[in-house]
């Protein structure tokens, strides 16, 4: 008998309702044509909203009651700015992007997967013809490193003021990042080839390989979790030798992503470093309206994962019928797919649903159209 799974849907601010709007549009859809075992439920946190009249972002149960899905579906956050209570004040990003960082904690999502591939119709921001062959996939170690929020602030606004900032890394999250790299590597190998495509690798000792796993590190500058993280990669290395190894500082990646972005497959990086260089990803793939974003727990079935479009809550349309849904789109298929894991009907709502937001895309990217006009063609795809 399959399970019926269940999505937490929390559309945030700005135009986080307008685009989440448009997803669960498709959901029903789905649900309905294919008889889905899906349900969700929608709150009003976290949100600027909740904030004003709660003064919380989101209340302080907010895990336990999510901790129930089996996935968070999620439209912006950022505070959108001012609004009608002339006593409000703006929230910093610190504050409003907080519930971010717990849910992460929270439910230990220790990978952030973020595709990049360039799809017919998107934005081609590269000249070189190559740049149509974008097509890789940038894993972030989620859980620690630069973001576990660990300092302080002595003495603030004084001329003798001391801010530390600490980063953290563990072993254990180190390896399993690294592994689930090189994991994901050899997935992307075996569809390719199923696919009837293949893409070939060069390793240090001259052979070929159908996937590759670069790592990127500050190692020269910190040296410390630099050496540690080039240890493990070395040692976990040796047990895929199908798939060929590169290491790139992190300022030579971010160069060779804008001249080569074609070159790389699967790219590991650090909270902070992975965060940087899934946006500059993102935009080499046709920029934030169409990047989706996931944050898994892959071990932990009982605890949900998180999946989020990365443009933010845009405030400067919001509420106006402007934004563009694709990215929210292409997040709820990714979604789908992820819950379809062992739910066949799942997996293939979600493969149907991609295809469709990429086949608008392909007859109508670069055109200027409102929200509503995107889901209508979506959904029509659907059918």
């Amino acid at each position: 008998m399959t399970t019926r799974q269940r999505i937490a849907i929390t559309p945030g601010d700005g135009i986080g309702p307008e685009v989440i709007g448009e997803a669960v549009r498709c959901l029903e859809a789905l649900r309905e044509r294919r008889q889905l075992a899906l349900d969700w439920e929608t709150f009003d946190w976290p949100s600027h909203r909740w904030h004003e009249q709660h003064g919380e972002v989101m209340p302080d149960d907010a895990l336990d009651r999510l901790r129930a899905f089996d996935a968070i579906l999620l439209g912006a956050l950022g505070d959108p700015g001012p609004t009608s209570n002339p006593n409000r004040h703006l929230l910093p990003d610190s504050i409003s992007l907080a519930p971010l960082l717990q849910m992460r904690k929270g439910f230990d999502q220790w990978v952030c997967e973020r595709p990049a591939r360039l799809l017919p119709g998107a934005r081609q921001y590269l000249a070189d013809d190559r740049a149509k062959d974008i097509d890789m996939l940038v894993i972030r170690e989620n859980s620690e490193g630069e973001y576990v929020g660990q300092g302080g602030r002595l003495r603030p606004g004084s001329q003798d003021e001391v801010a530390t900032q600490m980063e953290v890394f563990t072993r254990r999250a180190t390896e399993r990042i690294i592994r689930y790299g090189f994991e994901q590597a050899r997935l992307r190998a075996r569809r390719r080839a199923e696919e009837g495509h293949t893409r070939t690798f060069e390793t240090l000792d001259g052979r070929t390989c159908e996937s590759q796993v670069c790592i990127v590190t500050k190692r020269n500058a910190l040296r410390y979790w630099g050496d540690m993280y080039t240890e493990a990669f070395e040692t976990i290395a040796k047990e895929y030798p199908d798939v060929a190894t590169h290491h790139e500082l992190v300022d030579a990646a971010c160069m060779k992503f804008v001249q080569a972005p074609w070159a790389f497959d699967v790219v590991v990086a650090s909270n902070l470093q992975g965060d940087i260089l899934t946006d500059l990803a993102a935009v080499l793939s046709g920029g934030m309206g169409v990047a989706p974003s996931c944050n898994l727990n892959p071990d932990n079935p009982d605890l949900p994962s998180m999946f989020e479009p990365t443009h933010g809550s845009a405030p400067d349309i919001a509420g106006e019928g402007l934004a563009d849904p694709t990215a929210m789109l292409f997040t709820t298929a990714r979604m789908l797919q992820w819950l379809g894991r062992e739910d066949r009907a799942l997996l293939q709502a979600g493969d149907a649903l991609y295809d469709a937001v990429a086949s608008d895309l392909a007859d109508h990217g670069g055109e200027r159209r409102d929200t509503k006009t995107i889901g209508d063609s979506v959904l029509g795809r659907l059918e």
